[in-house]
């Protein structure tokens, strides 16, 4: 079976990664961690420009309609160089609108293409991470009144609700279904909260919210978006990883220790081994999920499921396996691997642990 990306997502990769290679260098990103802005705006319009925002997205809205793959593609350079920007909030949220929404709010997206827009949504709640399958149904609700309707919940870990334009909120509705809201941040109580990437985070407070029912996306959104968000998390955690994992092998070929190679010594190898075999089994994973999800098979969510798993327990061990095997060094924050560590656990804490992905396995098999 050939797992290779097709040649326009292999040029697209290259193209992301040569200009992240250039414009989200270490002392790049280190001005930004100083200045205290909520992302890189030069870097945001830099991606624009080059097309990469627009990648995913429809045609007709200045995109390329490369879909979930290069969805992916992009997502996991982002990750790998720990470029502070918006990108998973927004083309997670912006590949939903484009395929749901109608009339104006879908036409805006044209302002993502161009880097003048952020979107987010606000998928986890309180005790849960990203669902695998739409079969998993949010706690919070959306009850009709009259044109309108009323949303009541809590939404948290919301990414750029700040700075975003519209709020994707998933609430069930009168009717036991799901319906994904477009929402604007003054509609919503939002309260900060930490992340370890840096990023600005927020709790959304849901308390008898009030919107039109023109805001209400179309039949399947919740489908589409928690399939992207899901494999949007997986292909983050995976870019964490793969930059986490060149460091550490530089590192044991360069640094000596009892005046030889760390590399030169079996544990150490075995150590860097056990890294690349979760590395890869995290990336067949991870892009059989997202090829099933952009060609809408069946068991697109049972694959993201298992990748979502391979994140959350493999993936994350073998980070920490890159931080020991640096030793003191990995806790610099000078040095960078500290950026892919806390990038992976991000990735890792948003898609709720090994043990959610293993009962989501369970429900969808089953």
């Amino acid at each position: 079976m050939d797992f290779d990306l097709d040649d326009d997502s292999q040029e697209l990769q290259r193209l992301a990664a040569g200009l992240l290679d250039r414009e989200a260098a270490s002392a790049r990103i280190e001005a930004h961690e100083r200045s205290g802005e909520p992302y890189d705006a030069k870097l945001w319009t830099a991606l624009a420009s080059a097309g990469l925002l627009g990648a995913c997205l429809p045609e007709d809205l200045g995109g390329a309609g490369l879909g979930a793959v290069a969805l992916a593609v992009i997502l996991r350079e982002i990750s790998a160089h720990a470029a502070p920007v918006p990108a998973y909030a927004s083309l997670t949220a912006a590949l939903t609108v484009a395929r749901h929404g109608t009339g104006d709010r879908r036409a805006r997206l044209a302002a993502l293409a161009e880097g003048g827009m952020v979107l987010t949504a606000a998928v986890r709640e309180p005790g849960s991470g990203l669902a695998p399958s739409a079969a998993v149904t949010p706690d919070t609700t959306a009850r009709r009144d009259g044109d309108a309707y009323v949303i009541d919940g809590v939404k948290t870990f919301v990414s750029y609700a700040e700075q975003a334009a519209f709020i994707l909120v998933p609430a069930r509705t009168d009717d036991g279904g799901v319906g994904v809201f477009l929402l604007e941040p003054g509609q919503v109580a939002l309260t900060p909260q930490p992340a370890a990437t840096g990023e600005p985070m927020s709790r959304l407070g849901l308390d008898g919210v009030r919107t039109g029912a023109d805001s209400l996306l179309g039949p399947g959104a919740y489908e589409t978006l928690v399939g992207h968000t899901s494999a949007g998390a997986v292909a983050s955690a995976s870019g964490a990883l793969a930059a986490a994992l060149d460091l550490t092998t530089e590192h044991v070929k360069t640094r000596e220790q009892f005046g030889r190679p760390l590399a030169g010594f079996q544990a150490v190898t075995m150590q860097i081994g056990d890294v690349y075999i979760a590395k890869r089994a995290l990336d067949v994973a991870m892009w059989a999920g997202v090829w099933r999800l952009a060609e809408g098979h069946d068991d697109a969510a049972e694959v993201l499921a298992v990748a979502a798993w391979a994140a959350c327990e493999g993936a994350l061990r073998a980070l920490y396996t890159c931080q020991h095997l640096h030793g003191g060094l990995g806790l610099d924050v000078t040095y960078p691997l500290h950026r892919h560590f806390a990038w992976g656990k991000h990735y890792v804490h948003l898609l709720g642990g090994a043990e959610e992905q293993l009962d989501a396995i369970g429900a969808l098999v089953a």
